[in-house]
């Protein structure tokens, strides 16, 4: 049997085929986080990524596609991406869950847990020992996405424009985003600034944290609020999961993965946390691709 899972995030997809439970093939390719809208051009992306590892299995199409995508918490974004899938036929039959879902079934199987995950965006998803499912935030870049990779790309670039006006202290993110971006100043920073792509921002948080572990007063403070941001949605989310008590947390998500600055933040303030206990172990959401095509079809989220 071959089993496809797909990770489609707002930076990047990852694929991975699997037969008779065995990794046979991997691949990364570009965003396929879900707009509204764009469910077509998203089902591109993951479906060519599919099809690679498929070629590296030896065959044109899986018994069983499991895609974890941004963007389709809601019911309308989840069926067209679902739809434009099949149209794809990589696979006999398609099952389309959120990105954290698929980070959830990674950490917890079927069973309680929350999972909080930050990349491009960010949201927390919590289930107790009945089943009931929670949520906190994930709400989009706009209304929400707090101690994302947006946000704090965006709160980079006010400091920067902060530290020009003297209404800031000065910081090595100046420089630092000029050189990343191949601007020749500020303006030039300006310019680019006005027409670039949620991802585009959201990259920024990697010059950030990386100033901040070199000692930045200026990154260091964005971290921490971002890290503060990330922890008040677990401990929220921690009230409505009330067993079992205490919550197991998992990290999910590009910015908390091992060795990021951010991620050990994030632990460290969960440890404050009476209600949670946080999971030291990475969460590869892929992981949980083959325990939803496990669980048989009749509780699939078939698309």
């Amino acid at each position: 049997m071959i089993i496809v899972g797909v990770d489609a995030g707002g930076s990047k997809t990852r694929a991975v085929a699997w037969k008779d439970g065995e990794a046979v093939g991997q691949a990364l390719g570009g965003a396929g986080a879900v707009r509204p809208g764009r469910a077509l051009a998203a089902a591109g992306v993951i479906a060519e990524q599919a099809r690679r590892v498929l070629a590296n299995a030896g065959v044109l199409r899986a018994e069983t596609l499991v895609v974890g995508a941004a963007g389709v918490g809601r019911e309308v974004e989840r069926r067209e991406l679902g739809q434009a899938l099949r149209g794809e036929s990589v696979a006999e039959r398609v099952v389309v869950v959120t990105d954290v879902e698929l980070a959830e079934a990674a950490a917890f199987g079927d069973g309680p847990g929350i999972v909080l995950s930050a990349g491009t965006g960010s949201i927390a998803v919590g289930r107790d020992a009945a089943g009931e499912s929670f949520r906190q935030g994930g709400y989009g870049w706009q209304m929400s996405d707090e101690g994302s990779g947006y946000a704090i790309g965006r709160l980079a670039l006010v400091a920067v424009g902060r530290a020009r006006d003297g209404r800031g202290e000065e910081t090595s993110l100046t420089a630092e985003l000029l050189r990343v971006q191949r601007c020749d100043g500020l303006d030039d920073l300006v310019r680019w600034s006005t027409t670039a792509a949620v991802g585009e921002v959201a990259a920024l948080a990697a010059v950030v944290l990386s100033a901040a572990s070199a000692g930045d007063p200026v990154a260091e403070g964005i971290t921490a609020y971002a890290a503060g941001e990330l922890t008040g949605l677990v401990a929220t989310l921690a009230e409505q999961v009330t067993a079992p008590r205490p919550v197991p947390v998992a990290l999910a998500g590009s910015l908390l993965g091992p060795g990021s600055p951010l991620r050990d933040r994030v632990l460290a303030r969960l440890a404050g946390i009476p209600l949670v206990h946080a999971q030291q172990m990475p969460v590869d959401p892929l992981d949980g691709a083959l325990h939803l095509a496990a669980r048989g079809g009749r509780k699939f989220r078939l698309a």
